[in-house]
């Protein structure tokens, strides 16, 4: 391979450049697309050059690599989080292996860092220059499938609530682009009151564009919301959301996907692992057709921890090392708190003690984590799998259980970008 170029410029995009070399990098790097998708892609192009979220690596003037950042609030145990979403990593073909795609990374991360992101992430198509940046495996986002007959009858509750009738309808009405506003509160809603980890909300804009694509047919509820397409022809239905709050409404959408069982063979969907949907259908034949998994980055570690939710329950003082060659600023000592649902982070000096898990006083090593190791611990990975994966060292016991029941979680999402 022929070295890097000497010294490629790599900055946002203006409104003033060629958005068509962008489209022809894109296509060179991931496929052409249906004349629709390239309609999506100008406007999504245009509107992430506006607001500043596109970087672009140039050499000799030509497009040699972009990405873009999506804002994004990624819900943690019920509280979001602000997140910038990486997409559309790209190198031309012509350029690959000069060392390119690293330094368009380590600039996005700067930038990343400027906007004011706490989080990112990203889905991976290769994983080493993400984890030697800091990203590291975090969640799943999942596919599944089940035959569209098994969803005409669901398992009857054992006690039914107040608010259930004969009649599973909560208020059903079709949405669209003009909806976009309360298809994102209605899910941040869902979010909230079931204190997930993981899925993220998008802006207005970004939501209206997916509501105005003539192939989904979006639903809004009382609380909560569904939306689905048909794939090959009419032989199955792909549910891109069927989120809800109460169990009536819940029961309400699958129903509604279940109703078209006389046309459609089978129902794929994408739903948590939590989701009530796996305790509503009678047999075991839904199961996971597709599964992804996506990284995190913990980008300005403080600002991270005080915007995560907590479990109210869970009170702790543990000291941590940090260390984060890319990110200065999150590395040295820190003693982190947690108590009645909220998180703080705060800096220690060398030879500052930090309380131990529980309490005010003085303990040996503080528990170590790199980049990645923070990363995997803020989206809920158990402390022994982070040692024996090489991601934390140091602490005691009493420590592991602590940071386990306070960061806890299963994350996933629903959306790709």
């Amino acid at each position: 391979m022929a070295d890097a170029p000497p010294d490629p410029q790599i900055r946002l995009l203006r409104p003033g450049d060629d958005p068509d070399a962008q489209l022809d990098l894109s296509e060179r790097a991931f496929g052409p697309g249906s004349a629709a998708d390239r309609d999506q892609r100008v406007r999504s192009l245009s509107r992430l050059i506006a607001a500043g979220r596109y970087l672009g690596a140039f050499c000799d003037g030509r497009p040699a690599a972009g990405a873009a950042i999506q804002d994004m609030r990624q819900w943690w145990l019920g509280r979001p989080v602000p997140m910038a979403g990486v997409s559309s990593v790209k190198v031309a073909p012509e350029y690959r292996g000069r060392g390119i795609g690293r330094m368009l990374m380590t600039v996005l991360l700067d930038e990343i860092a400027a906007q004011g992101y706490p989080l990112s992430a990203l889905f991976p198509a290769t994983m080493p220059l993400y984890r030697s940046l800091g990203w590291e495996l975090a969640g799943a986002r999942d596919t599944v499938v089940i035959p569209a007959r098994s969803l005409l009858r669901l398992v009857p509750p054992d006690a039914r609530p107040p608010e259930a009738g004969t009649v599973p309808a909560t208020g059903l009405r079709r949405a669209g682009p003009g909806d976009a506003e309360a298809v994102v509160a209605m899910l941040g809603r869902v979010h909230e009151a079931a204190r997930d980890c993981g899925p993220i909300t998008w802006d207005t804009d970004s939501a209206a564009d997916w509501l105005a694509d003539p192939g989904l047919y979006a639903y809004l509820a009382e609380d909560g919301f569904l939306a689905y397409r048909w794939q090959r022809g009419n032989q199955d239905l792909y549910a891109e959301r069927a989120e809800a709050i109460s169990a009536r409404t819940a029961r309400a959408l699958w129903t509604q996907l279940g109703s078209h069982a006389s046309i459609a063979e089978r129902v794929y969907a994408r739903t948590g692992p939590a989701s009530a949907f796996w305790w509503l259908t009678r047999e075991r034949d839904a199961d996971i057709a597709h599964r992804s998994r996506w990284m995190l980055r913990v980008v300005d570690a403080p600002a991270a921890i005080a915007a995560r939710g907590f479990p109210a329950a869970t009170s702790l003082t543990v000291p941590l090392r940090i260390t984060d060659e890319a990110r200065p600023a999150n590395a040295g000592r820190w003693r982190l708190t947690v108590a009645g649902g909220a998180g703080t982070l705060d800096p220690l000096g060398p030879d500052a003690p930090a309380g131990p898990a529980g309490s005010a006083g003085p303990v040996g090593p503080a528990v170590t984590l790199g980049a990645r190791g923070l990363a995997a611990l803020y989206a809920g990975a158990p402390l022994v799998t982070l040692r024996q994966a090489g991601l934390a060292a140091g602490g005691t016991a009493a420590d592991d259980a602590a940071l386990d029941a306070a960061f806890a979680a299963t994350p996933y999402m629903l959306d790709a970008f």
